[in-house]
């Protein structure tokens, strides 16, 4: 067990086992980041169940995490009785990863910084590759969870198609609000042909130009802009929205537009790397666009764009 600060230190569950030497340390609370929850009692506790592995995603607990911890030095700075110990199984990555998180936000520190300070404390920390690209994101959004931010909406989706790759079971709270269910005055996109709306601006992912998934990731810190590579593409990467629940989850028909079920030209390709279902439709310029909904890395279902491509192209030299 090694101290970082005042009231907190970082370590290892083989540290619990002295009880005695926890509360000689003046140990109050406990946070366990590991796979399983630690048998410990007469202790203020916090569970996070995560594997050291490219799988967890930790990101999502950091603010609750570093929130506890904060509560605790609360109490230390109050009564100078109290103190938090943040471990995992060996000390080295889950543990290290919340503590840097801590030092991140509390600090002012980048990431950099923060866990050069900590290995400094502690010579054996070692975060895995995954963790240091979630504190990377993390930083990004100026240490604190923004479920709104495009590049956390990319990381949580690809986190789900990891978790659930059978579709099932998947949490609510993944589908976007549909816009056609509630009020905004924030841009909307709608079927030309029924006029429903689909989905919002904001639901739109920015992304470089390239080939499906490739093109975009929640590892590239870059935004692009609408005047660059999103200007010269001609797709658009959004999150799943509510009214495609039904048929994400269940079978793909081709009835997509829940308004006016619209059929899709497509052809329909199996992949077990990413899930696209393609729907055209007209923007405010009269322009025929490539809507892409990225979702699920299972399967993949593609517009046939060469072939609507020639259709629009008979049909201007039947009118023009």
């Amino acid at each position: 067990m090694i101290g970082v600060e005042a009231g907190l230190y970082i370590g290892s569950v083989s540290d619990l086992k002295d009880a005695q030497s926890l509360i000689d340390a003046g140990v109050t609370h406990i946070l366990t980041v590991d796979s399983e929850e630690a048998a410990v009692t007469g202790f203020h506790t916090k569970f996070v169940r995560a594997l050291d592995d490219a799988s967890t995603d930790l990101l999502s607990r950091l603010d609750d995490c570093v929130c506890f911890i904060c509560e605790a030095l609360r109490t230390h700075s109050e009564s100078k009785s109290s103190a938090v110990l943040v471990h995992c199984h060996v000390g080295q990555s889950r543990s290290a990863a919340v503590v840097t998180a801590y030092l991140m936000k509390t600090q002012h520190l980048n990431l950099q910084d923060a866990y050069t300070k900590l290995r400094n404390l502690k010579r054996d920390v070692k975060m895995n590759e995954e963790f240091m690209d979630q504190l990377a994101l993390y930083e990004l959004m100026g240490c604190k969870v923004d479920t709104t931010d495009p590049l956390y909406k990319q990381f949580r989706l690809k986190k789900m198609t990891e978790k659930y790759t059978e579709l099932q079971n998947v949490p609510k709270d993944v589908f976007a609000v549909d816009p056609a269910q509630t009020q905004n005055t924030e841009g909307v996109y709608r079927c030309r042909k029924c006029r429903r709306t689909l989905f919002r601006r904001s639901s739109i992912l920015s992304h470089c130009v390239g080939s499906g998934a490739s093109a975009f990731s929640h590892k590239k810190t870059r935004i692009v802009s609408d005047s660059e590579d999103q200007r010269k593409c001609t797709s658009y990467f959004i999150e799943p929205v509510q009214w495609m629940e039904p048929a994400l989850l269940g079978v793909m028909d081709g009835q997509v537009i829940p308004h006016c079920f619209t059929h899709l030209d497509t052809q329909l390709n199996r992949c077990i790397k990413t899930l696209f279902l393609a729907v055209h439709l007209f923007n405010a310029q009269n322009i025929c666009t490539s809507i892409y909904f990225d979702y699920w890395e299972t399967k993949m279902v593609s517009f046939n764009i060469d072939n609507l491509f020639k259709r629009l192209k008979r049909l201007h030299d039947i009118l023009c």
